[in-house]
């Protein structure tokens, strides 16, 4: 009986364990390869740097004054460039002297203007101004004259070569006095890069049998040259073959003076520069024999180099203007063409 009961219950079990369903495995956890890739995070990009253009410009010019026709032309060539490329121009008229320009600079740095440029009166002392204005991130340029600061002090500079100028003027001068002479020279204002540019470039080029017995500023000015080619004429009187005079307002004074002395067109052979209107017309009337050129018309090139710097671009740091030298024989042909 007890055999019988053990058989039924082994029976039993086994038939319970056949009935269950077969252990699945647990499904396969794909590879991380095959999960999708992850998105990279965007890089970031700068914005494009602004590209300035004139009419965001703000260009500080602190004139030197109103001495001559030549500044009055400079001056016209800055205000009519404004106007017409939409700069703002923070003009001033220093009247010829130092402290005034340096107040003007200081006034353009406080305003925060983006860039100066300066016709400097004389070349020295410009140090402290210069400093002040490279501390403020405003780049400066020389204009027409020249300054003695260090140039790493300054952007550049725009103008004439006054040494160059002078030593034209002194190829004039051995040409119309070939077996040599005296002569007298109406210098410009004292310290002022064109005065001792000139007077230097002169000097280089002049022959040896050519004695320069004197030398007096006239300011650059009319009013001032006048006298001072009076007091010449008295003091070396019939000693004079030849005047090198730095400015043709200079020259028109001087010729009024000798007029006034009673000698004739020639008497005096003259070099004068600038050539301007004036001086076109003293070489038309027989005065002036020669004119060196110095071109005032420097607004276009300073507002130019002025949006550049803005907008970090290279730069020359000495840009010299093209000049020739003009004669009588046909000053009154190009008289008309003249814009000073």
């Amino acid at each position: 009986m007890f055999k019988k009961i053990a058989f039924l219950i082994v029976l039993a079990s086994m038939i319970l364990t056949a009935c269950q369903p077969a252990a699945t495995e647990a499904p396969a956890v794909p590879a991380a390869t095959d999960a999708p890739a992850a998105t990279e995070a965007p890089v970031a990009t700068e914005a494009p740097a602004k590209v300035y253009t004139y009419a965001d410009l703000t260009l500080c010019y602190p004139q030197l004054g109103a001495e001559s026709d030549w500044r009055t032309a400079n001056t016209a060539s800055f205000k009519e460039t404004a106007e017409q490329l939409g700069v703002t121009l923070v003009f001033s008229d220093a009247q010829q002297k130092q402290e005034n320009q340096i107040s003007a600079m200081r006034t353009c740095i406080q305003q925060g203007v983006n860039v100066i440029a300066l016709p400097p009166v004389v070349e020295d002392g410009w140090d402290a101004v210069l400093q002040e204005a490279k501390d403020a991130n405003i780049p400066v340029i020389i204009v027409d004259r020249s300054v003695s600061a260090d140039k790493s002090m300054y952007a550049a500079h725009i103008g004439s070569d006054m040494v160059l100028e002078g030593q034209k003027a002194a190829l004039e001068m051995n040409k119309l006095l070939p077996d040599g002479g005296k002569i007298i020279e109406l210098s410009g204002t004292t310290g002022s890069g064109a005065a001792v540019g000139r007077a230097q470039g002169f000097r280089e080029a002049l022959n040896a049998n050519i004695e320069i017995i004197d030398s007096q500023t006239g300011n650059f000015t009319t009013a001032e040259g006048k006298p001072v080619m009076e007091a010449f004429l008295k003091k070396y009187e019939g000693q004079i073959d030849g005047a090198f005079i730095h400015n043709d307002n200079m020259a028109i004074g001087a010729v009024e003076a000798i007029k006034a002395a009673g000698l004739k067109p020639g008497d005096i052979k003259i070099v004068s520069v600038d050539g301007t209107r004036g001086g076109f017309q003293l070489m038309i009337d027989g005065w002036v024999q020669a004119d060196v050129e110095c071109n005032p018309l420097l607004g276009p090139q300073v507002m130019e180099m002025a949006l550049k710097l803005m907008n970090g671009e290279p730069i020359e740091a000495e840009t010299l203007t093209n000049e020739t030298v003009y004669y009588p024989d046909n000053a009154a042909e190009l008289l008309p063409t003249r814009q000073y």
